[in-house]
């Protein structure tokens, strides 16, 4: 403490110095009109500044609590979309009855993606729901946008997502202007493109033309976008056409996906297990 005082007292002249120098720019800002205004419009740009700034931040931190939310949500509107199609009435002069078990077959459950790979030959995902949730092999897995692969395995809480982006992997699908079936297959490049295979070459393929999901597709529920004809050819032995198809599913982006509960799939499972061999 005496240290201080003997420190303070050899300085004396050089604080007394500031102090008046402190005391001097005060008296200009307060009692000089112009200085004043710069004053206060220069503080007050930067505390709008800091405020805006610290806003920024706090906006980022909330983003995935905002996104988790927003996510939910889509997963009731997905699911009520879901049974808006299946009570649609087919254009037939027959009626058709849709029962209550068929319209509230699909519930959709927001996910999101811990983890994924998309430049192997077989890819996969990682996302944060698993068996607690309701989630169990063999479900549909869908974007936004498209269609995104299948449950392959799950723990309570996690669960392993096998990408349509896999070269084993291959999807029912048609395309929505005329119905021709075919199907989808990653060919293990271009995470943005994929094949569509098996689509006759008599049948007319028109580029721009969308592929949806089949009506006889044993995962994902009927009418589900994939993506658009971005080239057609035909294939080496000219009997199938060659179709290059753009993936609506960005999958490199892919942050959030939507798990399809078939809530008829076990009935369905049990059911075509009792199917007589042919002979």
């Amino acid at each position: 403490m005496i240290q201080l005082f003997q420190f303070l007292a050899r300085q004396r002249v050089i604080l007394l110095l500031l102090l008046l120098e402190l005391v001097n720019i005060w008296a200009v800002f307060k009692y000089n009109a112009y200085q004043h205004s710069l004053y206060f419009n220069t503080t007050n740009q930067w505390a709008a500044s800091i405020l805006a700034t610290t806003q920024e931040v706090k906006t980022y931190h909330q983003l995935r609590i905002v996104n988790g939310t927003l996510a939910q949500e889509n997963a009731q509107l997905r699911s009520e979309l879901l049974r808006l199609k299946s009570q649609q009435q087919p254009l037939t002069k027959f009626p058709y009855y849709v029962s209550e078990a068929m319209l509230n077959r699909y519930q959709a459950v927001a996910s999101r993606v811990i983890d994924q790979s998309t430049r192997m030959s077989q890819n996969y995902l990682t996302i944060d729901k698993g068996r607690s949730d309701g989630i169990l092999p063999g479900m549909a897995v869908i974007s936004s946008t498209g269609i995104v692969g299948k449950v392959m395995s799950c723990t309570d809480n996690l669960a392993l997502v096998v990408s349509v982006l896999h070269t084993s992997n291959s999807v029912s699908a048609k395309l929505k202007r005329s119905g021709e079936l075919g199907y989808i297959k990653w060919p293990g490049y271009q995470s943005e493109v994929a094949d569509m295979m098996d689509v006759s070459k008599y049948k007319k393929v028109v580029k721009g033309d969308t592929v949806v999901t089949s009506d006889y597709n044993a995962v994902f529920p009927p009418n589900i976008p994939i993506g658009i004809v971005a080239k057609v050819g035909l294939e080496k032995d000219d009997t199938f056409h060659d179709i290059k198809v753009m993936l609506f599913t960005q999958f490199a982006t892919l942050q959030y996906v939507y798990v399809i509960k078939n809530r008829l799939a076990g009935q369905q499972a049990q059911l075509e297990t009792t199917k007589p061999k042919s002979e």
